[in-house]
């Protein structure tokens, strides 16, 4: 799964992209109106739209993609999927007057385009869908997620977002004899011994215990303090928890890690695709990820060798004294209508479509033909199929109608349980970006024992405040 983007207030000003749109039919099966014409005499309906994570692995399946939309839809698209640069690239072409009917964004920049004016407010057109108001496809109380300052609602999601946690090498437990931990202390004990115990039988001491991408995600571990990462309002005042006093010990719990060389040296500069490596090459006993690549650890080692050993497997934060836990849901993913879309009828009939079953099955498993295949009822993957981990924008979806034919990746449902059981939604903002540099910039020092953990929140909350990014 991919770290959710975020934009800054400067980047808006500056920024550039497009997308553009032509509309047409309609999905009777997804909730649309249709039209009296005979088919011959129907305009084709097109779809221009901008996507992140969305579509085809490579740009020769993404031509395939939006092919198999058009197949199963009735509707043209055109599916823009830059490969970096989304934010600026989008909003560039925002501010250059680009039309274009649908949007995949996450929540902070949808609130960048709220802020703008650019977005079509969507309560009559979900109202009006019997499809997309049915509580069995999307959560009456998961709507507040995607509503803004005024009320609201902006975005219809794309996909049911999971959560991050703690994922260990429970093979690694397992032959260290070693309990899945609870309690900060236990989770120490549990890494020490990755380090130190040999787990992957090599006969050298050449593991580490812990490897994480920067500070993403150690919400499991902030849990231990009752700190919750993103902003939190207390009594009206905007506080950044990761950058207050309660989050000091764990600071120096992580710089103790690092001093005896459990965590992983190169933590501070990794990036999401260094940490996975780490953990799927038996160098670390433990990162810290989404739910949904639980299930990818063990479907990438399985299919590299059928008989492997290798065990990933989701965990539940450090508890606090208390025994609350603190574990953090992804910011939803929404499909957004521009106020300029030139056919927001038909951007709406494909949302339908995306949540049907037939999407599902799309968003999730592939194209039929490429990814998988079909005879007599019965689905089977092909290589590509097995190498996409049935992941095509949405490896999961909130549609409670449709089940999965090859139900899910091993080990996921049991992450995604702990996640919807304890799982909070992280409230960032536009001006996150910003907000992360001075937090990692102090936190990643003491974390590594270079200064007191005490001085970094310090020097946190006096940039934060000068900045206006708390009160």
């Amino acid at each position: 799964m991919k770290k959710v983007m975020k934009v800054s207030l400067a980047v808006v000003m500056s920024s550039t992209m497009l997308i553009t749109a032509a509309c047409g039919n309609s999905d009777k099966s997804a909730g649309g109106n249709g039209d009296s014409q005979k088919p011959s005499e129907q305009k084709k309906k097109e779809l221009r739209m901008m996507v992140g994570t969305i579509g085809g692995k490579t740009p020769e399946e993404h031509e395939l993609f939006e092919k198999e939309v058009e197949r199963l839809s009735g509707i043209k698209v055109k599916m823009e999927k830059p490969a970096t640069g989304f934010n600026d690239k989008l909003l560039t072409a925002i501010s250059s007057g680009e039309k274009y009917d649908l949007i995949q964004v996450d929540r902070p920049l949808m609130e960048v385009l709220f802020d703008q004016g650019v977005l079509t407010p969507l309560d009559d057109r979900i109202k009006g869908s019997k499809f997309i108001s049915d509580p069995s496809i999307f959560p009456k109380n998961e709507w507040e997620q995607v509503k803004m300052s005024d009320g609201k609602i902006y975005g219809i999601f794309t996909k049911l977002q999971g959560g991050t946690m703690p994922i260990v090498r429970k093979d690694w437990l397992d032959k260290l004899g070693l309990q899945e931990p609870k309690m900060l202390d236990e989770y120490y004990n549990v890494l020490k011994a990755f380090k130190e115990k040999d787990p992957d039988g090599n006969g050298k001491a050449d593991t580490y215990g812990l490897s994480t991408a920067g500070l993403y995600d150690i919400q499991g571990f902030m849990s231990a303090a009752g700190v919750k990462a993103g902003y939190v309002t207390k009594d009206g005042k905007r506080t950044i928890p990761y950058a207050t006093e309660a989050a000091i010990p764990v600071y120096e719990w992580f710089a103790k890690l690092y001093k005896e060389g459990i965590l992983d040296p190169n933590f501070a500069t990794n990036d999401a695709g260094k940490m996975r490596d780490m953990f799927l090459t038996d160098r670390v006993g433990m990162v810290t990820y989404w739910d949904t690549w639980v299930g990818t650890f063990n479907n990438m080692r399985m299919q590299k060798d059928p008989n492997t050993t290798f065990k990933a497997k989701g965990l539940l934060p450090a508890a606090g004294p208390d025994g609350k836990i603190m574990m953090r849901r992804g910011e939803p993913n929404a499909w957004i209508i521009p106020a300029n879309s030139p056919d927001p009828k038909t951007a709406m009939e494909f949302i339908e479509f995306w949540s049907t079953e037939k999407g599902n099955v799309l968003a999730t498993l592939g194209i039929e033909g490429h990814d998988y295949t079909v005879k007599d009822g019965k689905y089977e993957l092909t290589q590509d199929g097995k190498d996409h981990n049935l992941d095509h924008g949405a490896p999961y979806v909130y549609n409670t109608n449709w089940t999965n034919p090859f139900g899910s990746l091993p080990g996921v449902k049991e992450a995604k349980e702990l996640v919807m059981k304890y799982g909070t939604v992280e409230t960032t903002g536009k001006d996150w970006k910003d907000i992360e540099k001075i937090i990692n910039n102090y936190a990643l020092q003491a974390m590594q024992g270079k200064i007191p953990a005490s001085e970094a929140v310090s020097k946190m909350n006096q940039e934060l405040k000068a900045a206006k990014f708390i009160d």
